[in-house]
């Protein structure tokens, strides 16, 4: 029986570019062997690869790419944000994070994999796993 999918957060996704050798090659490796990403995951990882990273646009599109050829991508919804803002005020986390957790719980993982937020929180049956941690 295969493993579920996680839900890939916007942080691993960015170690792809990383200069941390081992980083880069356990988020190419995450990535390649499939999960989930939202929307907001991809405008994330835009905003960054633009605004901080000063990447042409040629290259960022080829970073997308290659996330939504292995990756199912899961819209932004009026049912995410609904859920989005209960779970901001059920846990007080910011609004983006709440909304990354809510598209998470709609495409039916049951991890995220995500750097930013506590590793081995639960939330409502997700939980959260940093894939870096030693």
């Amino acid at each position: 029986m295969p493993l579920p999918q996680p839900f890939i957060d916007s942080n691993v996704v960015l170690y792809l570019l990383s200069a941390e050798v081992v980083k880069a090659d356990k988020a190419e490796a995450i990535i390649s062997a499939g999960g989930f990403v939202s929307v907001q995951v991809l405008n994330e990882v835009t905003a960054v690869c633009r605004r901080k990273l000063g990447m042409p646009w040629q290259e960022i599109e080829i970073l997308l790419s290659a996330v939504k050829t292995s990756c199912d991508v899961q819209s932004l919804t009026l049912e995410s944000h609904q859920l989005a803002v209960e779970l901001a005020k059920k846990y007080a986390f910011s609004f983006y994070d709440a909304h990354i957790c809510a598209s998470a719980m709609l495409s039916g993982a049951q991890i995220l994999l995500s750097e930013d937020m506590q590793h081995g929180m639960v939330i409502e049956g997700l939980t959260i796993q940093n894939p870096f941690r030693s």
